[in-house]
């Protein structure tokens, strides 16, 4: 079983895209929406995608997507190709699908931040780079299919994890526990943390820290404060800690983003 990258595209704001299959196309396409709405036909049927669809397009399926004029949106799609014997198995079950399939991923931090890091190696081609996005889609994939495993959330459990994932939008430079955040769905500590985990994909911790670390990506590209003061503005005492965090995150230590900081105007 092999599988292989062909392109991995990145659309946001109001980026003007087509994208189009013929029903003889040996390529599949993996399609992560960020936010906003976009709009795909497959074999003829519409599909209104928004923020937290994750749609996959097995290979020999016809269709074309396109965004909607005037509205924002960020999209992830990946295509690519899997090449397998007769009478293997593919590698995961949703390989073998011969419709396409649409979730609504409660895993959308997770999964944007993966894309993200895809689109990055993908433009910067440094070594290896064709590795890591083929782990990261392996990885992104198995996500989806243990979702697909797991069957639609009922409306409470996703409206839990919902209004838990707003209150660390909220609170995310203060310490976050599993106690404060049973307070606001209204369950016991340990229903909370196990239901957080189960939704996300992501412990409350990693969850945290991963806000954290974003909001730390920008500030080093696009402000004057240093490494330390933004470790403290989000909340580590410990600066060598915020730089093991932020290094098994990224995957790179906090002063490498400072080659792309923008030079104040005089």
């Amino acid at each position: 079983m092999l599988l292989k990258i062909n392109a991995i595209r990145h659309d946001t704001g109001a980026a003007r895209w087509y994208e189009e299959a013929e029903k003889e196309s040996a390529a599949w396409t993996l399609v992560v929406v960020g936010y906003g709405k976009c709009v795909y036909w497959i074999e003829g049927e519409k599909l209104l995608l928004e923020k937290g669809d994750v749609v996959l397009i097995p290979d020999h399926t016809g269709f074309y997507g396109k965004p909607i004029p005037s509205v924002s949106h960020e999209t992830y799609v990946v295509t690519f190709t899997q090449t397998r014997a007769d009478g293997t198995a593919p590698l995961l079950p949703v390989l073998a699908e011969t419709r396409y399939v649409r979730q609504r991923t409660g895993k959308l931090e997770l999964l944007l931040a993966r894309m993200q890091t895809m689109a990055e190696q993908w433009t910067e081609r440094e070594s290896y780079y064709e590795t890591l996005c083929l782990a990261l889609l392996l990885e992104t994939l198995t996500h989806v299919n243990r979702e697909l495993d797991q069957g639609r959330w009922s409306s409470v459990k996703y409206r839990h994890a919902e209004l838990m994932k707003s209150y660390i939008q909220n609170h995310y430079r203060e310490k976050v526990t599993k106690d404060e955040l049973s307070t606001v769905i209204g369950k016991s500590p340990n229903h909370t943390a196990a239901l957080f985990s189960e939704v996300t994909g992501q412990t409350i911790s990693d969850y945290v820290n991963a806000q954290r670390v974003k909001t730390a990506v920008y500030l080093l590209r696009h402000s004057q404060r240093t490494v330390a003061d933004i470790a403290d503005y989000l909340g580590y005492c410990d600066a060598s800690y915020f730089h093991k965090v932020f290094k098994r995150i990224t995957g790179q230590a906090p002063s490498a983003y400072l080659k792309d900081r923008e030079t104040p105007l005089r």
